[in-house]
């Protein structure tokens, strides 16, 4: 007896052990999964404020890949999924009007800044200028539709009557005193419709390559107080991980927060204390 218990031992342990270093590798191969975050972008700042993050994070071990894609649709789908960990180049309505007709699950980890929205025309220096009847650019996403609307309600431009959906449609608009026209433009067209229509209701980031900025070339702005702000966002699965807590520590740093200041302060307002 005393013979075969002692190779069986020796198995015993030759097992354990295996499933040990088995168990090792895991937890090995997760902590590199952990440490290592793709984010899905579009455009600047977005870009810039991720590459600025990108450094601190490398200084804890946490390694940034920066994924720019060209339309607003596959951050999103990338995100859902699990293409990537995370992404930022949405508000948070977009976000969830995207979770509703998906039946997906992408929930927002940190506001970072308010891209203040504006109405802006080429021939006219005034709102009261545009003559009736005239054409001015949306977006035709429901969310950015919603938020043209009420930028022109909360001014008077036009009123906007009840509604039982999630966003305002061109259908709710319930008085249109200057007969304007309105045309749904991709919200990535917008800065090119604006040699063509007579005004055009964007953001910041595409308003910027015209040479056109908020204070000095906006008819009418939307502000700060507002649900849109820039945000950074994850899934339910991933959003309490530590690298993605530290991503959104490394996107509010008082680094990110000075170049937002010098670089884009009438554009992009810190959204984060």
């Amino acid at each position: 007896m005393k013979k075969l218990l002692i190779p069986m031992t020796i198995l015993l342990l030759i097992l354990a052990a295996c499933g040990g270093a088995d168990e090792a590798e895991e937890q090995t191969e997760e902590q590199t999964e952990d440490q290592t975050l793709e984010v899905a972008s579009l455009i600047s700042p977005m870009l810039d404020i991720l590459e600025i993050a990108q450094e601190q994070l490398a200084e804890e071990g946490i390694e940034l890949e920066i994924v720019e894609l060209s339309d607003n649709v596959q951050p999103n789908d990338a995100l859902a999924h699990d293409e990537v960990d995370a992404n930022f180049f949405q508000h948070v309505p977009y976000m969830e009007e995207y979770n509703r007709n998906n039946d997906t699950n992408l929930t927002p980890i940190q506001p970072i800044y308010y891209a203040n929205y504006g109405v802006y025309a080429k021939d006219y220096d005034a709102m009261e200028e545009i003559p009736d009847g005239a054409t001015l650019a949306v977006a035709n996403d429901m969310t950015n539709l919603d938020r043209s609307l009420r930028l022109l309600d909360d001014h008077g431009v036009i009123t906007l009557g009840e509604t039982d959906n999630p966003h305002y449609r061109l259908s709710d608009i319930e008085e249109n005193p200057h007969d304007f026209e309105f045309e749904e433009i991709d919200l990535l067209m917008l800065a090119r419709a604006y040699d063509d229509v007579d005004a055009v209701l964007m953001t910041p980031a595409y308003a910027e390559p015209l040479g056109l900025t908020p204070a000095a070339d906006a008819l009418l702005t939307e502000g700060e107080d507002n649900d849109f702000a820039i945000t950074l966002i994850a899934r339910e699965d991933n959003e309490d991980s530590e690298a993605i807590q530290k991503l959104a520590e490394a996107m509010t740093s008082d680094e990110v927060r000075d170049f937002l200041e010098e670089n884009y302060e009438e554009t992009s307002i810190p959204a984060f204390d």
